[in-house]
């Protein structure tokens, strides 16, 4: 993956298993259970990476509602995300109504709105 090696880090065979994994990832995953899933790639390994392909934006962390993080390869540039509290499946929409409502709103914050994230949590059409 070259987003890796722009950051000057080397293609290892347990870094490219992780990023194996992610793209086959069907719905959001924790950084727990790609570690057990990926048993023969030390957690160390596992933590560091995912934190250096969030940094780099190649995938997104989603809070959970009284539970671990999720992460999910980020397929489009700015975004918001569903997340399906009962099978954890992750999706991405844009909305320019919540673009519109933030710069309606920035006069009214002390300071400069640098970022946000916004999710929905939903019970998806499959679990519904």
């Amino acid at each position: 993956m070259a987003l890796l090696e722009d950051h000057g880090l080397r293609i290892t065979a347990p870094r490219q298993k992780i990023v194996d994994y992610i793209h086959g990832a069907a719905e959001g995953f924790t950084a727990e259970k790609m570690a057990d899933d990926l048993s023969n790639v030390s957690r160390a390994t596992v933590f560091r990476t995912l934190k250096i392909l969030l940094e780099a934006n190649v995938i997104c962390r989603l809070s959970m509602p009284g539970g671990n993080p999720r992460y999910s390869l980020s397929r489009v540039d700015h975004h918001h995300h569903t997340v399906c509290i009962s099978c954890g499946r992750v999706g991405e929409f844009r909305a320019s109504t919540i673009e519109r409502l933030l710069k309606g709103i920035e006069s009214d914050i002390p300071g400069a709105i640098v970022g946000h994230n916004i999710e929905f949590y939903i019970k998806c059409d499959v679990c519904v």
